[in-house]
Protein backbone atom coordinates (compact mmCIF):
# COMPACT_ATOMS: atom_id res chain seq x y z
CA UNK A 1 0.00 0.00 0.00
CA UNK A 2 1.15 3.56 -0.72
CA UNK A 3 0.62 6.74 1.20
CA UNK A 4 -0.55 10.01 -0.24
CA UNK A 5 2.27 12.41 -0.86
CA UNK A 6 0.49 15.42 0.58
CA UNK A 7 -1.73 14.34 3.46
CA UNK A 8 -0.32 11.00 4.54
CA UNK A 9 -3.52 9.16 3.66
CA UNK A 10 -3.28 5.56 2.54
CA UNK A 11 -3.95 4.50 -1.02
CA UNK A 12 -3.34 1.30 -2.90
CA UNK A 13 -3.48 -0.75 -6.07
CA UNK A 14 -7.03 -1.91 -6.73
CA UNK A 15 -8.18 -4.41 -9.36
CA UNK A 16 -11.93 -4.50 -9.97
CA UNK A 17 -13.42 -7.43 -11.91
CA UNK A 18 -16.61 -5.98 -13.42
CA UNK A 19 -19.67 -7.58 -15.00
CA UNK A 20 -20.31 -4.41 -17.05
CA UNK A 21 -18.07 -2.79 -19.65
CA UNK A 22 -16.88 0.67 -18.63
CA UNK A 23 -18.18 2.43 -21.74
CA UNK A 24 -21.44 0.48 -22.10
CA UNK A 25 -23.38 1.62 -19.05
CA UNK A 26 -22.37 4.20 -16.49
CA UNK A 27 -23.07 2.31 -13.30
CA UNK A 28 -22.19 2.43 -9.63
CA UNK A 29 -18.68 1.07 -10.26
CA UNK A 30 -17.66 3.89 -12.58
CA UNK A 31 -19.23 6.55 -10.36
CA UNK A 32 -17.43 5.29 -7.26
CA UNK A 33 -14.01 4.55 -8.79
CA UNK A 34 -13.85 7.92 -10.57
CA UNK A 35 -13.97 9.56 -7.12
CA UNK A 36 -11.23 7.60 -5.41
CA UNK A 37 -8.39 9.83 -4.16
CA UNK A 38 -5.35 10.43 -6.35
CA UNK A 39 -3.12 8.10 -4.32
CA UNK A 40 -5.09 5.07 -5.54
CA UNK A 41 -4.18 3.23 -8.76
CA UNK A 42 -7.12 1.35 -10.29
CA UNK A 43 -7.32 -1.39 -12.92
CA UNK A 44 -10.82 -2.11 -14.22
CA UNK A 45 -11.09 -5.54 -15.88
CA UNK A 46 -14.21 -5.64 -18.04
CA UNK A 47 -15.81 -8.61 -19.83
CA UNK A 48 -15.98 -9.23 -23.54
CA UNK A 49 -19.44 -8.75 -25.06
CA UNK A 50 -20.48 -9.62 -28.60
CA UNK A 51 -21.38 -6.56 -30.66
CA UNK A 52 -19.88 -4.02 -28.27
CA UNK A 53 -16.51 -2.24 -28.50
CA UNK A 54 -13.76 -3.88 -26.46
CA UNK A 55 -10.48 -2.57 -25.09
CA UNK A 56 -8.01 -5.32 -25.95
CA UNK A 57 -5.30 -2.74 -25.29
CA UNK A 58 -5.57 -0.75 -22.05
CA UNK A 59 -7.19 2.69 -22.16
CA UNK A 60 -7.45 5.41 -19.55
CA UNK A 61 -10.77 6.64 -18.24
CA UNK A 62 -9.69 9.47 -16.02
CA UNK A 63 -7.27 7.86 -13.57
CA UNK A 64 -8.75 4.38 -14.09
CA UNK A 65 -7.09 1.94 -16.49
CA UNK A 66 -9.59 -0.21 -18.40
CA UNK A 67 -8.83 -3.45 -20.23
CA UNK A 68 -11.01 -6.20 -21.70
CA UNK A 69 -10.25 -9.78 -20.71
CA UNK A 70 -12.19 -12.62 -22.41
CA UNK A 71 -13.75 -14.79 -19.75
CA UNK A 72 -16.77 -16.89 -18.88
CA UNK A 73 -20.08 -15.22 -19.64
CA UNK A 74 -23.77 -15.90 -19.31
CA UNK A 75 -25.55 -17.76 -22.11
CA UNK A 76 -29.27 -16.95 -22.47
CA UNK A 77 -31.63 -19.57 -21.01
CA UNK A 78 -32.73 -22.12 -23.56
CA UNK A 79 -29.36 -22.10 -25.37
CA UNK A 80 -26.77 -24.86 -24.90
CA UNK A 81 -24.94 -24.11 -21.67
CA UNK A 82 -21.42 -24.37 -23.04
CA UNK A 83 -19.69 -23.60 -19.76
CA UNK A 84 -21.52 -26.36 -17.90
CA UNK A 85 -18.82 -28.57 -19.42
CA UNK A 86 -16.06 -28.67 -16.79
CA UNK A 87 -13.23 -29.09 -19.32
CA UNK A 88 -14.35 -26.15 -21.47
CA UNK A 89 -14.83 -24.08 -18.34
CA UNK A 90 -11.31 -24.92 -17.14
CA UNK A 91 -9.75 -24.05 -20.50
CA UNK A 92 -11.55 -20.72 -20.79
CA UNK A 93 -10.74 -19.87 -17.18
CA UNK A 94 -7.07 -20.66 -17.74
CA UNK A 95 -6.98 -18.40 -20.81
CA UNK A 96 -8.72 -15.56 -18.97
CA UNK A 97 -6.45 -15.83 -15.93
CA UNK A 98 -3.38 -15.86 -18.19
CA UNK A 99 -4.46 -12.70 -20.02
CA UNK A 100 -5.39 -10.98 -16.74
CA UNK A 101 -2.04 -11.92 -15.19
CA UNK A 102 -0.23 -10.57 -18.25
CA UNK A 103 -1.89 -7.17 -18.03
CA UNK A 104 -1.47 -7.03 -14.25
CA UNK A 105 2.26 -7.55 -14.69
CA UNK A 106 2.63 -5.13 -17.61
CA UNK A 107 0.59 -2.42 -15.87
CA UNK A 108 2.23 -2.88 -12.45
CA UNK A 109 -0.68 -4.52 -10.59
CA UNK A 110 0.91 -7.91 -9.91
CA UNK A 111 2.10 -7.24 -6.35
CA UNK A 112 0.51 -9.34 -3.60
CA UNK A 113 -0.01 -6.04 -1.77
CA UNK A 114 -2.97 -5.24 -4.03
CA UNK A 115 -6.70 -5.09 -3.30
CA UNK A 116 -9.12 -7.20 -5.35
CA UNK A 117 -12.72 -6.09 -5.79
CA UNK A 118 -15.36 -8.19 -7.49
CA UNK A 119 -18.82 -7.65 -8.93
CA UNK A 120 -18.48 -10.21 -11.75
CA UNK A 121 -19.24 -13.57 -10.14
CA UNK A 122 -17.94 -15.43 -13.20
CA UNK A 123 -14.50 -14.39 -11.95
CA UNK A 124 -15.28 -15.55 -8.39
CA UNK A 125 -13.30 -18.79 -8.21
CA UNK A 126 -10.36 -17.34 -10.14
CA UNK A 127 -10.23 -14.13 -8.07
CA UNK A 128 -10.48 -16.13 -4.85
CA UNK A 129 -7.15 -17.76 -5.67
CA UNK A 130 -5.25 -14.61 -6.65
CA UNK A 131 -2.71 -13.38 -4.08
CA UNK A 132 -3.68 -10.05 -2.54
CA UNK A 133 -3.71 -8.11 0.72
CA UNK A 134 -7.48 -7.56 0.81
CA UNK A 135 -10.59 -8.82 -1.00
CA UNK A 136 -14.04 -7.28 -1.17
CA UNK A 137 -17.28 -8.15 -2.91
CA UNK A 138 -19.66 -5.46 -4.18
CA UNK A 139 -23.21 -6.84 -4.14
CA UNK A 140 -24.66 -4.08 -6.29
CA UNK A 141 -27.29 -6.47 -7.67
CA UNK A 142 -28.60 -10.00 -7.28
CA UNK A 143 -25.95 -11.35 -9.63
CA UNK A 144 -27.09 -14.97 -9.45
CA UNK A 145 -30.62 -13.83 -10.24
CA UNK A 146 -29.53 -12.87 -13.76
CA UNK A 147 -28.19 -16.35 -14.54
CA UNK A 148 -29.82 -19.69 -15.32
CA UNK A 149 -28.46 -20.81 -11.94
CA UNK A 150 -25.67 -23.21 -12.85
CA UNK A 151 -24.31 -24.95 -9.69
CA UNK A 152 -20.72 -24.20 -10.72
CA UNK A 153 -21.50 -20.48 -10.86
CA UNK A 154 -23.04 -20.51 -7.40
CA UNK A 155 -19.93 -22.29 -6.18
CA UNK A 156 -17.73 -19.66 -7.84
CA UNK A 157 -19.57 -16.91 -6.00
CA UNK A 158 -19.53 -18.81 -2.70
CA UNK A 159 -15.76 -19.37 -2.86
CA UNK A 160 -15.07 -15.69 -3.37
CA UNK A 161 -17.53 -14.37 -0.79
CA UNK A 162 -16.14 -16.76 1.82
CA UNK A 163 -12.65 -15.35 1.28
CA UNK A 164 -13.75 -11.70 1.16
CA UNK A 165 -12.60 -9.47 4.01
CA UNK A 166 -15.31 -6.93 3.28
CA UNK A 167 -18.76 -7.10 1.68
CA UNK A 168 -20.59 -4.06 0.33
CA UNK A 169 -24.29 -4.45 -0.49
CA UNK A 170 -27.02 -2.14 -1.73
CA UNK A 171 -29.74 -3.78 0.38
CA UNK A 172 -30.26 -6.00 3.41
CA UNK A 173 -32.11 -8.47 1.20
CA UNK A 174 -29.02 -9.00 -0.92
CA UNK A 175 -26.90 -9.43 2.19
CA UNK A 176 -29.27 -12.08 3.53
CA UNK A 177 -28.86 -14.04 0.30
CA UNK A 178 -25.06 -13.96 0.58
CA UNK A 179 -25.05 -15.51 4.08
CA UNK A 180 -21.75 -13.90 5.16
CA UNK A 181 -19.68 -15.28 8.00
CA UNK A 182 -20.36 -13.64 11.39
CA UNK A 183 -16.87 -12.15 11.51
CA UNK A 184 -17.05 -10.57 8.04
CA UNK A 185 -17.42 -6.82 7.86
CA UNK A 186 -20.62 -6.07 5.91
CA UNK A 187 -21.51 -2.53 4.88
CA UNK A 188 -24.75 -1.35 3.28
CA UNK A 189 -23.62 1.08 0.61
CA UNK A 190 -26.54 1.96 -1.63
CA UNK A 191 -26.65 3.56 -5.03
CA UNK A 192 -26.46 7.28 -5.55
CA UNK A 193 -26.65 10.33 -7.75
CA UNK A 194 -24.52 12.97 -9.43
CA UNK A 195 -26.25 15.54 -7.27
CA UNK A 196 -25.16 18.76 -8.97
CA UNK A 197 -25.82 17.27 -12.40
CA UNK A 198 -29.51 16.77 -11.60
CA UNK A 199 -30.06 19.60 -9.11
CA UNK A 200 -28.65 22.52 -11.14
CA UNK A 201 -31.59 24.19 -12.95
CA UNK A 202 -31.68 23.64 -16.72
CA UNK A 203 -33.15 26.48 -18.72
CA UNK A 204 -33.52 24.47 -21.92
CA UNK A 205 -36.76 22.61 -22.59
CA UNK A 206 -36.44 19.43 -24.69
CA UNK A 207 -38.32 20.25 -27.88
CA UNK A 208 -40.09 16.88 -27.75
CA UNK A 209 -41.87 18.02 -24.59
CA UNK A 210 -42.83 21.48 -25.75
CA UNK A 211 -46.15 20.54 -27.36
CA UNK A 212 -47.33 18.01 -24.79
CA UNK A 213 -50.30 18.66 -22.53
CA UNK A 214 -49.59 19.13 -18.84
CA UNK A 215 -49.18 17.72 -16.33
CA UNK A 216 -46.36 15.46 -17.48
CA UNK A 217 -46.03 12.15 -15.66
CA UNK A 218 -42.53 10.96 -16.50
CA UNK A 219 -40.38 7.88 -16.16
CA UNK A 220 -36.62 7.89 -16.90
CA UNK A 221 -34.84 4.56 -16.99
CA UNK A 222 -34.64 1.23 -18.77
CA UNK A 223 -37.94 0.11 -20.21
CA UNK A 224 -37.22 -3.56 -19.51
CA UNK A 225 -38.10 -3.30 -15.80
CA UNK A 226 -41.23 -1.23 -16.31
CA UNK A 227 -44.61 -2.57 -15.20
CA UNK A 228 -46.26 -1.80 -18.52
CA UNK A 229 -49.71 -2.73 -17.26
CA UNK A 230 -49.44 -0.23 -14.41
CA UNK A 231 -48.27 2.54 -16.74
CA UNK A 232 -51.17 1.80 -19.06
CA UNK A 233 -53.59 1.97 -16.12
CA UNK A 234 -52.22 5.41 -15.19
CA UNK A 235 -52.51 6.65 -18.77
CA UNK A 236 -56.11 5.43 -19.10
CA UNK A 237 -57.18 6.76 -15.70
CA UNK A 238 -55.67 10.20 -16.26
CA UNK A 239 -56.14 10.92 -20.01
CA UNK A 240 -55.56 14.65 -19.49
CA UNK A 241 -51.95 13.90 -18.48
CA UNK A 242 -49.03 13.14 -20.78
CA UNK A 243 -47.19 9.98 -19.81
CA UNK A 244 -43.57 10.36 -20.94
CA UNK A 245 -41.15 7.42 -21.08
CA UNK A 246 -37.44 8.22 -21.47
CA UNK A 247 -34.87 5.46 -21.76
CA UNK A 248 -33.72 2.48 -23.81
CA UNK A 249 -35.23 -0.96 -24.15
CA UNK A 250 -32.47 -3.56 -24.12
CA UNK A 251 -34.79 -6.41 -25.08
CA UNK A 252 -35.21 -6.12 -28.82
CA UNK A 253 -38.85 -7.14 -28.74
CA UNK A 254 -39.88 -4.82 -25.89
CA UNK A 255 -41.78 -2.38 -28.13
CA UNK A 256 -43.54 -5.21 -29.93
CA UNK A 257 -44.58 -6.87 -26.66
CA UNK A 258 -45.87 -3.57 -25.29
CA UNK A 259 -47.54 -2.22 -28.42
CA UNK A 260 -50.84 -1.75 -26.58
CA UNK A 261 -49.17 0.62 -24.12
CA UNK A 262 -47.34 2.61 -26.78
CA UNK A 263 -50.49 3.02 -28.85
CA UNK A 264 -52.31 4.91 -26.09
CA UNK A 265 -52.75 8.53 -27.25
CA UNK A 266 -51.22 10.13 -24.16
CA UNK A 267 -48.19 7.79 -23.89
CA UNK A 268 -44.98 9.03 -25.49
CA UNK A 269 -41.77 6.96 -25.62
CA UNK A 270 -38.70 8.94 -26.65
CA UNK A 271 -36.04 6.27 -26.28
CA UNK A 272 -32.57 6.78 -24.89
CA UNK A 273 -31.49 10.30 -23.96
CA UNK A 274 -27.86 11.29 -23.44
CA UNK A 275 -26.90 11.49 -19.79
CA UNK A 276 -25.87 15.14 -20.17
CA UNK A 277 -29.38 15.99 -21.39
CA UNK A 278 -31.32 13.84 -18.93
CA UNK A 279 -31.70 16.46 -16.13
CA UNK A 280 -33.48 18.83 -18.55
CA UNK A 281 -36.08 16.10 -19.11
CA UNK A 282 -36.50 15.07 -15.48
CA UNK A 283 -36.83 18.67 -14.30
CA UNK A 284 -39.77 19.09 -16.70
CA UNK A 285 -41.68 16.19 -15.12
CA UNK A 286 -44.61 17.39 -13.03
CA UNK A 287 -44.51 13.96 -11.39
CA UNK A 288 -41.70 11.42 -11.63
CA UNK A 289 -42.94 7.84 -11.75
CA UNK A 290 -41.39 4.61 -10.48
CA UNK A 291 -43.84 1.94 -11.73
CA UNK A 292 -41.34 -0.94 -11.63
CA UNK A 293 -42.01 -4.66 -11.68
CA UNK A 294 -42.24 -6.26 -8.25
CA UNK A 295 -40.01 -9.24 -8.93
CA UNK A 296 -37.36 -10.91 -6.74
CA UNK A 297 -34.64 -9.20 -8.78
CA UNK A 298 -36.13 -5.75 -8.28
CA UNK A 299 -36.93 -6.31 -4.60
CA UNK A 300 -33.21 -6.61 -3.94
CA UNK A 301 -32.33 -3.46 -5.90
CA UNK A 302 -31.47 0.10 -4.92
CA UNK A 303 -32.58 2.38 -7.79
CA UNK A 304 -30.45 5.29 -8.95
CA UNK A 305 -33.51 6.96 -10.44
CA UNK A 306 -34.96 7.48 -6.94
CA UNK A 307 -32.04 9.76 -6.05
CA UNK A 308 -31.93 11.40 -9.48
CA UNK A 309 -35.59 12.33 -9.24
CA UNK A 310 -35.07 13.62 -5.70
CA UNK A 311 -32.04 15.70 -6.71
CA UNK A 312 -34.09 17.30 -9.48
CA UNK A 313 -36.63 18.24 -6.80
CA UNK A 314 -39.66 16.89 -8.63
CA UNK A 315 -42.51 15.03 -6.85
CA UNK A 316 -42.12 11.24 -6.85
CA UNK A 317 -44.68 8.44 -6.99
CA UNK A 318 -43.35 4.90 -6.57
CA UNK A 319 -44.78 1.42 -6.21
CA UNK A 320 -43.50 -0.30 -3.08
CA UNK A 321 -41.10 -2.76 -4.71
CA UNK A 322 -37.87 -2.50 -2.68
CA UNK A 323 -36.52 -1.35 0.68
CA UNK A 324 -34.88 1.76 -0.78
CA UNK A 325 -38.24 3.07 -2.03
CA UNK A 326 -39.89 2.23 1.27
CA UNK A 327 -37.15 4.10 3.14
CA UNK A 328 -37.81 7.18 0.99
CA UNK A 329 -41.47 7.48 2.05
CA UNK A 330 -40.64 10.71 3.88
CA UNK A 331 -39.94 12.49 0.57
CA UNK A 332 -41.98 10.42 -1.91
CA UNK A 333 -45.44 8.93 -2.23
CA UNK A 334 -45.16 5.15 -2.03
CA UNK A 335 -48.11 2.99 -3.09
CA UNK A 336 -48.65 -0.50 -1.70
CA UNK A 337 -50.74 -1.69 -4.67
CA UNK A 338 -51.18 -0.80 -8.36
CA UNK A 339 -54.67 0.51 -7.58
CA UNK A 340 -53.29 2.86 -4.94
CA UNK A 341 -50.54 3.97 -7.33
CA UNK A 342 -53.14 5.09 -9.87
CA UNK A 343 -55.30 6.72 -7.21
CA UNK A 344 -52.38 8.70 -5.70
CA UNK A 345 -51.49 10.61 -8.87
CA UNK A 346 -53.31 13.89 -7.96
CA UNK A 347 -52.03 13.86 -4.37
CA UNK A 348 -48.46 13.16 -5.50
CA UNK A 349 -48.63 15.94 -8.10
CA UNK A 350 -49.34 18.41 -5.28
CA UNK A 351 -46.34 17.30 -3.17
CA UNK A 352 -44.39 20.45 -2.33
CA UNK A 353 -41.49 18.88 -0.38
CA UNK A 354 -38.83 19.99 -2.87
CA UNK A 355 -36.21 21.04 -0.29
CA UNK A 356 -36.66 17.79 1.65
CA UNK A 357 -36.22 15.73 -1.51
CA UNK A 358 -33.02 17.48 -2.46
CA UNK A 359 -31.61 17.14 1.06
CA UNK A 360 -32.37 13.42 0.89
CA UNK A 361 -30.61 13.14 -2.48
CA UNK A 362 -27.53 15.00 -1.26
CA UNK A 363 -27.00 12.35 1.43
CA UNK A 364 -26.89 9.78 -1.36
CA UNK A 365 -24.46 11.62 -3.63
CA UNK A 366 -21.70 9.57 -5.26
CA UNK A 367 -19.18 11.83 -3.51
CA UNK A 368 -20.49 10.71 -0.12
CA UNK A 369 -20.70 7.05 -1.11
CA UNK A 370 -17.20 6.95 -2.61
CA UNK A 371 -15.78 8.52 0.54
CA UNK A 372 -17.51 5.82 2.60
CA UNK A 373 -16.11 3.02 0.42
CA UNK A 374 -12.57 4.41 0.58
CA UNK A 375 -12.84 4.79 4.35
CA UNK A 376 -14.02 1.19 4.73
CA UNK A 377 -11.18 -0.12 2.57
CA UNK A 378 -8.61 1.81 4.58
CA UNK A 379 -10.12 0.61 7.86
CA UNK A 380 -10.07 -2.97 6.58
CA UNK A 381 -6.37 -2.62 5.78
CA UNK A 382 -5.74 -1.37 9.30
CA UNK A 383 -7.63 -4.35 10.75
CA UNK A 384 -5.55 -6.74 8.69
CA UNK A 385 -2.37 -5.23 10.16
CA UNK A 386 -3.64 -5.33 13.75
Amino acid sequence: MRRGAEDGTEGGDLIWFSEIQWDFLSTRKQRLLARFPAEWRILFIEPFAVGRPSHWLPVKRGRVTVVTVPFLKNIPPGKPQLFDNALIRWLVTLAGRTVAAFWCRVLGFSSADRIIGLSNIYWGAAAAGMPCRLRFYDANDDHLGFTPGQPWLRESMRRYVEKADLVFSVSDLLLDKLKPRPEQRCVELGNGVEFDHFAAPRAEIPPQLAGLSRPILGYAGAMDWLDAGLVAAVARSWPECSVVLVGPAYARDWAERNAALLELPNVHWFGKVDYDELPAWVQRFDLALMPLERTPLKRASNPNKLYEYAAAGVPILAIDYCDAVRNASGVAHVAATPEEFVRLVPEALADGRRAERQAFARKHSWDALAASMVRELRDAMQRRRA
